[in-house]
């Protein structure tokens, strides 16, 4: 809530950045929410192979249920923060008589859930994987994510952006998956099943490449760790 309102005041009141005629406060919350589940499942599951080594290295079972579990775990968070995206639209659809739809694409949410699950266990994977030799890598991966924030349409709408740099926004697997939920529950947003199945294929391929480094690397990764 807090980040929502400094984003509200710093890029809806001071910039006067457009929100698609969303109010700022319910636009940027939505965004922040999707966003928050990828980035936390990103981040927690970067650090799997350093934060357990002293468990992996006494006890044998299943490395994979680590991220897994992570990931799962998470879900609490972001439910946290979704019942609270929902209170604030339904107080700016009842009682500020804002131009908010829900529609019918709210039922893809178990699908935008899925794709913001696996890339962050995807991409987490790989990145535990190159920490047991790399271990500064993991003091880069929290800016990264940050950074990366700002390539993905959490606080300029898709529509706002220029054709000229538009095509790099695109190129951000989450892209689609934040302007479908944001579409879903505000009526507002660029969706295209073309761009949601290009989220969906890159998240098979980062999900695919990242179970498989994983298992590699657990295998040899206590003497290196």
């Amino acid at each position: 809530i807090l980040t929502t309102v400094v984003f509200t005041v710093v890029f809806g009141n001071i910039a006067k950045i457009s929100t698609d005629g969303i109010p700022p406060f319910v636009f940027y919350l939505s965004g922040i929410t999707a966003w928050n589940y990828f980035a936390e499942c990103l981040n927690k599951t970067s650090t799997t192979f350093t934060s357990n080594a002293s468990i992996f290295g006494k006890v044998y079972f299943p490395r994979l249920i680590m991220p897994i579990s992570t990931v799962a775990s998470n879900l609490i968070k972001f439910f946290i923060q979704f019942l609270l995206f929902l209170g604030a639209v339904f107080y700016f659809m009842y009682f500020q008589g804002s131009t908010i739809q829900p529609n019918i694409y709210i039922l893809y949410m178990p699908l935008l859930i899925f794709l913001m699950a696996g890339l962050g266990l995807g991409f987490g994977m790989i990145i535990s994987s190159m920490t047991t030799k790399y271990r500064d890598l993991t003091f880069l991966v929290g800016f990264g994510v940050q950074l990366l924030m700002y390539a993905t349409p959490v606080i300029i709408p898709l529509s706002e952006i220029g054709e000229k740099y538009r095509w790099i926004v695109l190129a951000n697997p989450m892209t689609p998956i934040i302007e479908t939920f944001r579409y879903a529950f505000l009526g507002s947003g660029t969706t295209d099943p073309w761009h949601l199945l290009y989220s969906v294929a890159f998240t098979v391929v980062v999900l695919f490449f990242g179970i498989l480094i994983f298992n590699r690397v657990e295998k040899s990764f206590v003497d290196t760790v």
